[in-house]
């Protein structure tokens, strides 16, 4: 079965991560399969699992809670098309292809220093460029240069801070 979940970055970009192996974790954490370096975001946050007939999520315990259509849920079983909402990011689940057509559904992050500052401090890092594994000229769109890292490694993190959104 081939699982994946889709984003849209505020700018409409879609990204996609796809699930491999039987289950993976999301969370804050270095060590989860998809991280998401937010205050929102539990360091262990959610886990999918993944069976020849079935896509199972099960929170792990998260402060701010798993949604699947906005319903809070602690362990469901997804289906193609569903939207599973980890913290302020919204996945929608395509599974073996379907739906074929995803709609957008944008995550809509506001920067906020303060949950930055948190998240680095969570992190043991001095400044964002250590966080993400970035130099100062990749700071005007962090989640491309996230995707460049990712290809090379097991992980894939999220930065879903954009800094052209400064109302």
């Amino acid at each position: 079965m081939d699982v994946r979940l889709v984003m849209f970055k505020e700018n409409g970009d879609r990204r996609e991560f796809p699930i491999s192996g039987s289950s993976v974790v999301i969370g804050r954490l270095d060590e989860c399969g998809i991280r998401i370096p937010l205050p929102e975001v539990s360091r262990r946050h959610v886990s999918i699992s993944v069976t020849a007939k079935r896509v199972v999520v099960k929170d792990l315990g998260s402060a701010n809670g798993t949604y699947v259509n906005n319903r809070r849920v602690t362990e469901d079983s997804l289906q193609a098309g569903d939207h599973l909402v980890v913290g302020p990011v919204v996945f929608t689940v395509q599974i073996d292809g379907q739906p074929d057509d995803i709609r957008p559904v944008k995550t809509r992050l506001r920067r906020r220093q303060a949950s930055r500052a948190e998240a680095m401090a969570d992190s043991g890092v001095k400044d964002s460029s250590d966080m993400f594994g970035l130099d100062e000229a990749d700071e005007d769109d962090p989640i491309s240069a996230l995707e460049a890292l990712a290809s090379s490694a097991d992980q894939t993190a999220i930065d879903p801070y954009d800094e052209e959104d400064e109302d």
